[in-house]
């Protein structure tokens, strides 16, 4: 009997599953994005009637920046240490029925190797960073997981889809690889009928590699186009940035405060790191939390986005400052509210955490 055929024969009077995931954060958003796609994710499995426990790993930069510390659905645990996780949760890892771990996972390569030596059931990984991942093991940096843990998990559920799936499967000897694309709640983002205060906004953590795109397609425009309002929000940026004076920066928004947020633009921005750009179909939350409040985006380009949205109907594309400004300018409120309207109708019909919590279903249960 294959470990697939036992969890469902097991589960032969009982449509529940007992689900462990050791994630990097679900209580904290404060630099990182994991934690909003861990939210709903959790949240949906436990709708449809499954025990999760989640497992995360206490630092103190969450520790003082935690805008969601008690998770109201499913169970969160804090461990000090993995030897503190080991002890205090080897019986629910061995007796689960899946067990995932996350990408940047601390200590994630001696999580890993303890989760797939000791679990029972489906061992599964993770990663919400799938071209960052690959470029460190391409240089030999195993600082969550390494080439030889990969074939040692039942299944990769990935971010990233496209060529990216075969290549894991061909190169890194992973049994099934799986997209797992990032989603949106719609319960928390949604239309908001205000006036909007910036014709174009920015929210993600600063990244050297993104900081060239945003540039390019925000503070270069914002130079051009004096009247223009736009701001830029996330933590970490350098104080050798240069800010035009019309450009507003907020340091910090918990998610609470996002979808309010893409209501205050006119457009919205989404800038894509290198890596994920050069292996393509890695769409960013930040594109269906927009498209999910109403609000169109302005997206630079990469190979399979036409996948999620259709380009000029759906979602507008910039190469640089000129297409930026041509858009801001020249699309009609007619035109620039139709193409938020299919959007956010696109997004609805795939891409929310529901729909993730079943396709994870499918793939816990997929014959192979």
């Amino acid at each position: 009997m294959t470990l697939i055929e036992s969890i469902s024969a097991s589960k032969a009077n009982d449509s529940s599953l007992r689900i462990v995931i050791i994630g990097l954060s679900i209580t904290s958003s404060w630099g990182n994005g994991h934690a909003t796609t861990y939210r709903g994710l959790v949240r949906e499995l436990s709708r449809r009637g499954h025990d999760i426990l989640f497992l995360e790993h206490d630092k103190p930069w969450y520790a003082s920046n935690r805008d969601l510390p008690n998770p109201p659905y499913g169970r969160t645990e804090l461990y000090e240490s993995v030897e503190d996780l080991k002890n205090r949760f080897a019986d629910g890892v061995r007796d689960a029925d899946v067990v995932i771990v996350g990408s940047y996972v601390p200590q994630g390569v001696e999580v890993g190797q303890w989760v797939t030596q000791s679990a029972g059931g489906l061992r599964a990984f993770y990663d919400i960073d799938t071209p960052v991942t690959l470029a460190k093991l391409s240089r030999g940096d195993y600082e969550y997981l390494s080439p030889e843990l990969i074939p040692h998990y039942d299944l990769y559920l990935s971010f990233t889809g496209g060529p990216t799936l075969r290549r894991l499967e061909r190169e890194f000897g992973s049994p099934r690889a799986r997209a797992l694309y990032c989603s949106v709640d719609p319960d928390l983002y949604f239309p908001e009928q205000v006036e909007p205060r910036w014709d174009l906004g920015y929210l993600g953590t600063y990244s050297p590699d993104r900081q060239p795109t945003l540039e390019s397609l925000l503070l270069s425009p914002s130079r051009k186009w004096d009247q223009g309002r736009f701001v830029v929000a996330g933590p970490q940026y350098p104080a050798s940035v240069n800010w035009p004076a019309n450009v507003a920066r907020i340091e910090h928004l918990p998610p609470s405060d996002h979808r309010a947020f893409y209501a205050s633009q006119r457009f919205t921005l989404n800038v894509t790191r290198a890596d994920m750009i050069r292996a393509g179909y890695s769409p960013s939350v930040r594109l269906f939390e927009a498209a999910a409040c109403g609000v169109p985006v302005i997206s630079d380009n990469w190979d399979g986005l036409d996948e999620f949205f259709k380009i000029g109907e759906e979602i507008q594309v910039a190469n640089n400052s000129k297409d930026v400004l041509s858009i801001l300018q020249a699309t009609s409120e007619v035109d620039r509210r139709r193409i938020a309207g299919a959007a956010r109708q696109r997004v609805l019909a795939a891409h929310t955490a529901a729909h993730r919590a079943e396709e994870l279903e499918s793939y816990i249960f997929e014959r192979v």
